[in-house]
């Protein structure tokens, strides 16, 4: 499973990055307005620091002013995925953006039907949002699980499914089950995936045995020549 962070925090993806694991980065309008700066700053600073797909995703709603603002994100970098909504405009304009070599990144996804859609349209990555789903009674995961499903029956489909609003690791475990193929998870979330209080009790433990060795583990000195 390929992770993604979900922010417009730059700080948070270059220390993100700096692990290693990081796949790619997805933005929204709300994360940018949280961020306080101009968006294609912001998008173009991400670019340059992970080499993976970063969302960028417009603010337009019909055709034209989709394409026009397309045109523009498109321009900061290669690995700019161009994020639009699941509507009749949106899935348009993903095929003309998809048709012309352009990663699209179709979001707020709530149903089997509209993936089907998106993937029909050349969608690079379908967005379902499991926690928003959860929130209201339903139980986000097995829109996950009907997506891959349907995606796996046809070969010809090659749109990946993109787990999003996940909210704890749970999520990311139960999504790798079914067999999403990416992630993408708040910071906080993501980092919460490296805790587990029995490792830390078992670092704890093999670091104080080790302090009573006295032992260092460094370069042996070199002994002077005569």
């Amino acid at each position: 499973m390929k992770f993604f962070v979900d922010t417009a925090d730059t700080k948070e993806i270059r220390s993100l990055a700096e692990t290693g694991l990081l796949d790619g980065v997805t933005t929204n309008p709300t994360l940018m307005a949280k961020s306080g700066r101009n968006m294609l700053e912001v998008i173009a600073e991400i670019c340059d620091v992970v080499a993976g797909p970063v969302s960028a995703e417009v603010a337009a709603t019909d055709y034209e002013s989709i394409m026009r603002e397309a045109k523009v994100l498109r321009r900061i970098a290669k690995n700019v995925t161009i994020k639009v909504p699941l509507t009749p405009d949106g899935l348009r304009a993903c095929k003309a953006l998809s048709s012309d070599g352009a990663m699209v990144n179709v979001t707020l996804c709530f149903s089997a039907a509209q993936a089907l859609l998106a993937a029909k349209a050349g969608a690079t990555f379908i967005s379902p949002f499991v926690g928003r789903l959860d929130d209201i009674g339903h139980v986000g995961m097995e829109l996950i699980a009907d997506i891959v499903q349907i995606y796996k029956n046809y070969d010809t489909l090659k749109t990946e499914v993109l787990v999003a609003s996940v909210r704890s690791p749970l999520h990311v475990i139960d999504a790798a089950k079914i067999g999403a193929h990416v992630a993408t998870l708040p910071p906080a979330v993501l980092r919460s995936l490296y805790q587990h209080p029995l490792t830390e009790k078992g670092l704890a433990t093999f670091l104080a045995d080790w302090a009573k060795t006295g032992q260092h583990i460094e370069e042996p000195k070199t002994a002077a020549h005569a």
